[in-house]
């Protein structure tokens, strides 16, 4: 039978099958001899060892269509990064890092700015217009109004989206708003995720409907940016691509050097000044660290 990896923790992997059913499986051997190791998200095969207890051997672990090292999770098509529009005030700088990590990883990323109850006026659009006019979708919710939750849906169905932000923005909260018509198995599933004998939370899939997967990555909002080198950064910047070879130098950093089109960009107000200043603070500090 085939299912989805939704959980794994001390070599016990919960496989969300085709027939609805949660079951607590182990790896044959021969993966650990291939050295290969079933991740969060990864599609398999299992053969059922008890449909009393719930329990089988995963088999085949299926073609990834990707995996990403952090957090550890496959298959994954998006993710969904959410901030609250006021009550934490949104810190553009986090944002922009998950973005780079994003993009590092080639996953498309929907920004969604909870709250907008609270929100400043004008300053929340402002904010979206910013990452708008870089190409990403940008939503704007109110969970506790029960506004915009239809438009996450949409841009959620079909798909497996991690899930990223930092606390007390909403997450759970959406997270629990994707789940209102999901079928009871799922209610039963998350309930027995919880309670299981393995406690320490890791990342872990939601099914929240037919094909629809959330996966939800504590420990996700690290500041810190791996195996990335300043003078790569550029490239994590999206709208800094239309520039591209059209510096005086090759290889500008859009940093100090003359004739630099991003700079002029930037002084034109076609680039976003609190993004370039991120960018500029995050390319000092990955040049530093190259120091030590």
């Amino acid at each position: 039978m085939q299912g989805k990896i939704i959980k794994g923790i001390a070599g016990f992997y919960y496989i969300y099958a085709k027939d609805g059913k949660l079951y607590e499986c182990k790896a044959k051997g021969i993966f650990r001899k291939e050295k290969q190791k079933p991740l969060v998200g990864d599609d398999v095969e299992i053969t059922i060892l008890s449909d009393e207890d719930l329990k089988g051997n995963i088999v085949t672990i299926l073609p990834r269509k990707n995996s990403l090292i952090r957090p550890a999770v496959a298959n994954v098509d998006q993710a969904f990064v959410i901030f609250a529009a006021e009550n934490p005030k949104p810190n553009s700088m986090l944002l922009d890092r998950f973005l780079i990590m994003m993009e590092q990883q080639e996953v498309p990323v929907v920004i969604c700015f909870n709250k907008k109850d609270l929100a400043v006026d004008g300053e929340l659009q402002e904010l979206a217009d910013i990452y708008r006019k870089c190409g990403y979708q940008v939503l704007l919710s109110s969970v506790e109004k029960s506004e915009g939750i239809d438009e996450i849906s949409e841009a959620l169905k079909g798909k497996t989206t991690v899930v990223a932000g930092p606390s007390g923005v909403g997450k759970s909260s959406i997270t629990n708003a994707m789940q209102t018509d999901v079928a009871m198995e799922t209610g039963e599933i998350s309930r027995k995720l919880k309670r299981g004998k393995h406690t320490t939370r890791h990342s872990q899939v939601i099914p929240v409907g037919a094909e629809t997967f959330l996966v939800d990555t504590p420990g996700f909002s690290s500041l810190y940016l791996p195996e990335i080198e300043a003078e790569e950064l550029r490239f994590y910047f999206r709208e800094f691509s239309e520039y591209e070879g059209e510096c005086r130098f090759l290889g500008c950093s859009h940093t100090h050097e003359p004739d630099c089109r991003v700079k002029n960009a930037l002084e034109n107000g076609e680039i976003s000044n609190s993004r370039y200043e991120n960018y500029k603070m995050i390319y000092q500090e990955l040049k530093e660290r190259r120091k030590y």
